[in-house]
């Protein structure tokens, strides 16, 4: 049977068409009252609306039939990568995001500063999205931490998000996230589901007890969690497998670090759907793909 990718190879001819994957991620709801309406069929969409008249609609399966992807491997479906051949951990993607640099052997985890009461159990996921300013004062303090035998990269993400990355020789990045994704019970102990990654999840474990002394003062973000443990991928490139050049315009580090992992240049550091728009402008002549990805009407939708 053909790989996918190599017939893609095979049939793809240069032209001067231009692509534009806008993602508006979260868009889809569910009406708030039985028979209601959904956000989509309340809101004005008159642009939407004639796109949709001129154009065709369909339904993408990002994986499989009944499998509900996380936004990697959602995203990694969207651009025409098989995500269950192509496993991209959240932690990978994070780090990328932000230009760090993965080395092969590395395993890098996608951390949320959360609320903790007196009893230890997590009253607030996301430390109520503390400002950057202020959770990158507190990624500086964990810097501190200290581990034998491995070596630790403590960066800032965004607003409650940041990376680690654990160096060293033995890693591997199968360990279950200790975020329970829920409120009201503790968080979970890092735990390695396979022999290789027994050293990963035990480094993991001296992080965390180490930043619950360094944040036990903290109001807010007195701990944090530790989630999408993930080793360096490799993925052919997207102008070798679709023979486009293809420019990503994303506001969230996660998405830029998909992009730049699948090839994609990333262009400028955009915060509206403006600063996208004059972005996609500027680089129009540049490019024949354009990944522009929209965050908010997820994030809003995550806060209810």
């Amino acid at each position: 049977m053909m790989d996918i990718h190599d017939l893609t190879r095979s049939l793809t001819q240069r032209n001067d068409s231009k692509i534009v994957m806008l993602v508006a991620d979260g868009l889809g709801g569910l009406p708030l009252q039985s028979g209601g309406q959904t956000e989509l069929e309340t809101a004005v969409t008159p642009h939407l609306d004639q796109l949709a008249r001129r154009g065709v609609q369909g339904l993408s399966i990002p994986v499989l039939p009944g499998i509900s992807p996380g936004s990697g491997p959602g995203h990694l479906g969207l651009f025409g990568y098989d995500p269950l051949r192509y496993v991209i951990g959240r932690g990978a993607l994070e780090a990328t995001g932000i230009g760090f640099e993965l080395q092969n052997g590395d395993v890098a985890v996608r951390c949320n500063f959360c609320t903790l009461d007196q009893q230890g159990h997590i009253v607030d996921r996301r430390a109520g999205r503390i400002p950057t300013s202020e959770s990158t004062e507190l990624v500086y303090r964990l810097r501190e931490i200290k581990l034998p035998s491995i070596e630790v990269f403590v960066e800032p993400v965004k607003e409650h998000r940041f990376v680690v990355v654990f160096r060293g020789e033995g890693l591997d990045g199968n360990v279950e996230d200790t975020d329970p994704q829920q409120t009201g019970v503790p968080p979970l102990e890092p735990k390695a589901m396979d022999s290789s990654s027994q050293k990963t999840a035990q480094a993991a474990k001296q992080f965390l007890d180490q930043a619950r002394t360094i944040l036990a003062n903290e109001e807010k973000a007195n701990f944090h969690t530790m989630r999408g443990f993930a080793a360096k991928p490799n993925l052919p490139s997207y102008e070798e497998v679709y023979g486009l050049r293809a420019a990503a315009i994303a506001v969230y580090p996660m998405y830029k670090g998909l992009a730049r992992l699948v090839g994609m240049t990333v262009a400028g550091s955009p915060t509206t759907l403006d600063d996208q728009m004059d972005l996609m402008a500027k680089h129009w002549n540049e490019y024949d793909f354009f990944f522009v990805h929209f965050k908010y009407t997820d994030s809003t939708g995550e806060d209810g």
